[in-house]
This record gives C-alpha cells, structure tokens and sequence, in this order.
C-alpha cells in the first residue's frame, strides 16, 4: 500500500550515507530538588525530566500565572497600563513578600505588574486578581481555566499569590508550559521578567532570581520558596539561536536552587542544538503520479522543520518518506500527498505531512486511458 524511502540526511534533500555515527552525550545531571524539566523553548523538546509530572506546591511560582493574565489583559485591551487600581485591606494585609502598597490607595497597573515579577508581591498580586476578576476567588477560576487552555494537565489554583493551600498545586511540566507561554505570547512584557531592581514606595528590592546577576543568557523567569515546597525556581536563557527553559522545584536553598538550575541550563547548551532539517517550499523528492499533464510530482514538506538534536547528530538523521503506492491527478499544490518521519537512533523526532510543491492538473482523455493501461498491466505483473 505504501512506498517507502529510507535514507540519512546530507543536506536539505533526502541522501543515502553507507554510515552514520551515532553521536554519543553523558547522562544528564541528578538534581538535588524533588521535581525538575529543562525545555527547549523553541521546539518544546524535553532534554530531561525528573517527577516532571508529580503534584508539588508551586508557592510564588504561582504568581507567573497572575501575570500572565495581566498581561493578556493588557494586550486585549482589557485593561491599560495606567489603570488605577484599588488597595483593599485584604491586599494591604498580605503577609510574606510584600511591594508594600498602602491600604486605601490607588496603584497603576504596571507599577503593581512589576511588583508581582520583580519584588515577588503577595499584596499586589491579590489587588490586580481583585480588579481584574472582582475578587481572589473569582480570579482563581480564571487561573484554571486558563491553565485548561494552555495543556496545563496538573495544575490547580486556589489563590494568585501561592499562599499555601490546601489542592493549590502544579508539576515541572506545566510550569515550563506556562513559562513558555509567557514568552511566546506577551514578548513586549517579558523584558519585566529581566528587570533585576524595583523601588515603590522608597523601597528598593532586588529580584530574587540570582541567576539574573551571575549568567547574562539568563532573562527570566520566577522564584518561589514556602517551608513546604521548599525553593523553586523557573528560569530563562538565551545562548545563539536556543532559548532553553529550565524548572527546578524543592532544593533546600536560594543557593541550591541557582546552581541546580545551572547545572541544567550548562548541559542543554553544551550537548545539543537546534537545527532546520528541512525548508518548507524546498523539493525532497519526486514521485511518479498518474493521469496528469506532468508525470512527475516534487514533493516538500508544509513547514520548517526545526529540531533539538545531540550536538553533531544532524548527518544521523533518518527520513522515512511514506507515499501511496498510486499517486494520481489533480493534485494542488500544498495538498499533502504522504508523510515523512525522521528518526535518530530509533527515536522518532518529528512525522509531518509531505505535500505537493506544484499542482498537477488532470491529462486529456487520451493519456488518461493510455496511463490506465499501464496501471492495469502493472497490477497483473505484480
């Protein structure tokens, strides 16, 4: 029913190779924390995980979400940067890590954002969910069905500030879902996430995130400590071309939770890359197709083909290009016609739809019937 085509990638079009050297990389780094994920944030391709999908309090990890819907507030036109919000006593009396607003004042929006990111503020994080949903419960629906629409699978809220709770719980993968949504979705808020100093009301804080002030790859994400989830700590970094996401949750320091995470992001970045196998538009193969004005169809793929591979494993590629066994016209072009897999020792890496580069229009009456005798007498001889 199918025909198939195996060879080793030695360029943009499908080649054959008498060898390919399997690329060999050392295990990944064993955390001290209860639950870890490093992401590449491209791709999502998981590099490593360990109790990436175990149920853990998130603490101030939580507040990632509470901005991320600010945001997307903003961005909606929902909300303006210059918005006025109200400090109620519940707000003013949040204990923990405060921006220290005032009760009975009123607070811009972006003033009240930073203080979530940057100074990690309990009391402004409940007075942005009391403005935007009306109250912290009402917000806290909010977060789950957001969560819900991102693939957050794990993921429940109580709160917008990660006050422990009881059923107020995440995992490392849905953490790095998030975080990747926040880059992906609001970039014109994510340089907040760098900022390493925010002063309101005479007081200046420091981000929490240490890695901001150690690794200058590194512009994000959310630190988060209470005495049950320990500290935690989601992070960004960017090195060349790879934007990698790392998630380390229940290390039993501010220390330990930086350099755990520096030990992920250093092993992302010196054993793999990113890599475009194939370009969109760009002929793999031809094949044979029936009853057209053209005998021959180029077939390509729909889309880039971005992938995160060990460092030097690109000429190890395998591509499996699966056709029907008759191609038959019309076909238009970008109509998919097959299917192509690309395996890297055993690995599957990616199967997306192989298409038609140019349309094939039907033949007259004449080769039509010519093409169906050949077909006939190709089914008797096999």
């Amino acid at each position: 029913m199918f025909a198939k085509l195996f060879a080793v990638l030695g360029g943009l079009a499908l080649a054959f190779s008498a060898s390919a050297q399997q690329v060999l990389i050392p295990a990944p780094p064993q955390l001290a924390a209860s639950a870890y994920l490093l992401l590449d944030a491209e791709t999502g391709k998981v590099l490593v995980e360990h109790n990436a999908d175990e149920q853990l309090p998130p603490a101030s990890l939580t507040k990632m979400m509470t901005s991320y819907i600010v945001t997307h507030e903003l961005e909606q036109g929902r909300l303006s940067e210059q918005d006025l919000v109200n400090i109620s006593v519940q707000a003013w009396q949040m204990g923990g890590s405060k921006m220290f607003v005032r009760e009975g004042t009123q607070v811009p929006v972006m003033d009240l954002l930073r203080g979530v990111i940057i100074q990690s503020g309990n009391d402004a994080s409940v007075a942005l969910a009391e403005h935007v949903a009306g109250g912290e419960d009402a917000f806290a629906d909010v977060m789950n069905q957001t969560a819900s629409m991102l693939g957050m699978k794990n993921t429940h809220y109580v709160n917008s500030t990660g006050w422990p709770a009881e059923g107020h719980l995440t995992t490392a993968r849905d953490l790095a879902i998030l975080a990747k949504a926040i880059i992906e979705d609001h970039p014109q808020y994510y340089p907040l996430y760098a900022e390493k100093y925010y002063e309101y009301n005479g007081i200046n804080q420091p981000n929490r995130n240490r890695l901001l002030f150690r690794d200058e790859s590194v512009d994000g994400l959310k630190t988060g400590h209470t005495e049950a989830a320990g500290y935690c700590l989601v992070a960004s970094a960017n090195r060349g071309d790879m934007r990698l996401i790392s998630v380390v949750m229940g290390t039993s320091s501010e220390n330990s939770r930086a350099a755990e995470t520096q030990k992920l992001l250093a092993y992302g970045f010196r054993y793999f890359e990113n890599t475009t196998v194939y370009r969109a538009g760009e002929a793999l193969e031809t094949a044979r197709i029936w009853y057209g004005r053209s005998d021959q169809v180029s077939l390509s793929v729909a889309e880039d083909i971005r992938l995160t591979i060990p460092r030097g494993s690109r000429g190890s590629i395998e591509a499996n290009l699966q056709l029907a066994d008759t191609l038959k016209a019309p076909v238009s072009a970008g109509q998919q016609l097959g299917t192509v897999t690309l395996t890297l020792n055993g690995e599957v890496l990616a199967e997306v739809p192989a298409v038609a580069v140019n349309a094939v229009e039907e033949a007259g009456i004449f080769a039509r019937l010519i093409d169906a005798i050949k077909l006939f007498i190709k089914g008797l001889l096999s």
